[in-house]
């Protein structure tokens, strides 16, 4: 994520208890910046942080961000 905020991505992480005791996706990943147009973001919800970012890695590297493996 350091790499992502050297490059001007603004990246929130966010684990929601109430739908963790729901059992719904409690995680949600969003990312936005200046490498986007000023109404266009990243972001899922899932149930854990790395499938999360299996979501939305892909979709930034489309972005052109370089995103170490």
């Amino acid at each position: 994520m350091e790499t992502l905020a050297e490059q001007g991505v603004t990246v929130l992480f966010k684990a929601d208890a109430e739908r963790m005791r729901d059992g719904v996706r409690p995680w949600t990943f969003v990312a936005n910046g200046v490498p986007f147009h000023e109404d266009l973001l990243v972001r899922t919800d899932a149930a854990s942080v790395e499938a999360c970012l299996q979501v939305c890695l892909p979709q930034l590297r489309a972005r052109g961000l370089v995103i170490p493996e």
